[in-house]
């Protein structure tokens, strides 16, 4: 009987002796090779935000083969993303000029990207080299955080070395992504602050609003008027000793800010809110007589007096602060100004507003605001939608004001108190923070779309969400994480991700894995019961 013949078998009888040890020789090295594991595809990776298109190659990279940075050294970018990829992997990394070809990771600006979004980036990582590329640095350092979220988010399951392959091709549903972090009624230092940006940064958020200003203390130096630091700045809720930033460290906190792509909004609130500088300056009140310092919890008793002094020393603080202040949006505040008369009112938000715009800066307001007349670029910050009044019913007067700014010419962005205040509890149970329009668990925090929720505002004149966080209950860094996670996640993956890619499921799933992350940053995250937080996770999968 003749023998069966393989294809195999027939190439072997066809091939002389010398190609014979050839071919054996190629699948000795070849068996030799270090094989590329099976992962999980790059589809499957908690992302939060999570990307807007995502495309899998169905293999795996070995982090440990990136060695070198093909770009431009010049470029500033280059370098942060050199530095944040030597601290994340803990290995050296080069950086080989852009002509070269030798680099594998590489960095390419190229005007040519077509993008109506600064942020818009692509990231493309086959079994060799990565490719981040982006009309600019800012688009660029987006792919990074993407990357760099990846990278870690590896690093407890098996085979951590190696991330899965693909292509994401990505950019943010809204430009204007942000935080605010009181730090008038409770004092955070500079590295407090830092640590916050590294935090926020992580999830791409892009602005910090920082309050610097309420009754209860006055946190940025101002030299043409020292009295609002050295009095001023010595108060807080409780009685603590307050503190101030000088212009040197708030330099120092708007470049560390910078570096992480993310702008700096200061508030100066005009013309309540302002008894740290009616206890600094006697002229600024009506009556010429110092007011006594406040560390309380109380709103809407303070305004400034509407006289030739005061516009002079609005004038001052504002000339300074924007100075220092690189970025384009200045917050006037304008909330809660319950004692000052109407027409004052109305007199002290036109010509603070004209000032702002004096300086280079556009204004962004409370959406009190909206009653006077404000410049065409003003935003109004949406925010009064839930507060009781005096029947004990609610209204809908923030949204009213933003409707009046927008006949006006301003645009919105939407901070709604019942589902973006960082600083309400998540339920009755919560120890920190307060509860005046509710609770927000982290399904009320998410699970919410603002074209639903506000279909009277354009879409047009939403410029992005601000999650703030006021800090009467708050004063240390693991208070501020308790409120802040896990929730500014998710309020992240609103501004990022287009609506029709948010799940309240899927997103619970992904923010689960990131348990390891927080645990890794010491982060004092409030652990959702209505999150399956996976403990095991911490741990490898092939253990």
């Amino acid at each position: 009987m003749e023998k069966y013949r393989t294809p195999w078998n027939c190439l072997l009888k066809k091939l002389n002796m010398k190609n014979r040890i050839l071919i054996v020789l190629i699948c000795l090295i070849v068996s030799c090779a270090k094989k590329i594991p099976v992962i999980d595809s790059i589809e499957k990776i908690e992302f939060v935000p999570y990307p807007n298109n995502i495309e899998s190659y169905e293999s795996a990279l070995e982090i440990n083969s990136i060695l070198s940075i093909n770009s431009n050294s010049k470029l500033e970018v280059t370098n942060i993303i050199k530095k944040e990829w030597e601290e994340l992997t803990k290995s050296d990394i080069k950086i080989i000029d852009r002509t070269s070809n030798k680099g594998n990771l590489s960095i390419e600006i190229d005007k040519k990207f077509k993008s109506e979004n600064n942020e818009a980036y692509l990231l493309d990582i086959n079994r060799k080299s990565i490719l981040i590329k982006s009309s600019n640095s800012e688009g660029a350092y987006r792919g990074w955080q993407t990357l760099k979220q990846l990278i870690e988010l590896r690093k407890n399951k098996e085979y951590p070395n190696f991330i899965p392959t693909g292509m994401i091709l990505d950019y943010p549903e809204f430009k204007f992504r942000a935080t605010m972090l009181d730090v008038s009624r409770h004092f955070f230092n500079v590295d407090q602050l830092k640590r916050f940006i590294d935090l926020v940064s992580d999830y791409k958020i892009n602005h910090l609003h920082l309050g610097l200003t309420n009754d209860q203390g006055w946190r940025i130096e101002i030299k043409s008027r020292p009295k609002l630091t050295l009095i001023g700045g010595k108060t807080q809720v409780g009685g603590g000793k307050g503190g101030y930033y000088s212009q040197e460290d708030y330099k120092e906190i708007v470049e560390y800010a910078r570096n992480k792509f993310l702008t700096i909004i200061p508030e100066i609130n005009i013309p309540g809110h302002t008894n740290a500088a009616l206890s600094s300056y006697a002229k600024l009140n009506c009556d010429g007589k110092l007011k006594k310092a406040y560390t309380g919890t109380n709103v809407g008793f303070s305004t400034l007096c509407n006289n030739s002094y005061t516009f002079e020393f609005i004038d001052d603080v504002i000339k300074e602060v924007s100075a220092i202040t690189p970025g384009e949006y200045f917050h006037i505040g304008g909330d809660e100004s319950y004692v000052t008369k109407p027409k004052d009112y109305l007199e002290f938000i036109s010509k603070t507003s004209q000032i702002v715009n004096k300086y280079g800066k556009k204004v962004i307001g409370w959406d009190d605001i909206s009653v006077a007349d404000i410049t065409p670029n003003t935003i109004l910050q949406l925010w009064n939608i839930t507060q009781k009044n005096k029947l004990g019913t609610y209204h809908d007067g923030g949204l009213k004001n933003v409707l009046n700014g927008i006949k006006k010419g301003g645009g919105v962005l939407v901070s709604p108190a019942s589902k973006m205040y960082l600083d309400i509890k998540y339920d009755s149970q919560t120890k920190l923070g307060l509860n005046w329009p509710g609770y927000i668990n982290l399904k009320t925090a998410y699970d919410w779309k603002i074209e639903e929720e506000f279909p009277q505002i354009p879409k047009s004149k939403i410029i992005g969400i601000e999650a703030p966080l006021w800090s009467e209950t708050i004063s240390t860094s693991d208070d501020i994480d308790y409120l802040t996670f896990p929730r500014l996640p998710a309020y992240s993956e609103i501004g990022w991700t287009n609506p029709s890619k948010r799940k309240w499921k899927d997103f619970i799933s992904r923010i689960a894995s990131h348990l390891f992350l927080w645990e890794e940053r010491n982060i004092n995250y409030y652990p959702s019961p209505l999150v399956d937080w996976k403990k095991k996770n911490l741990e490898p999968e092939n253990e």
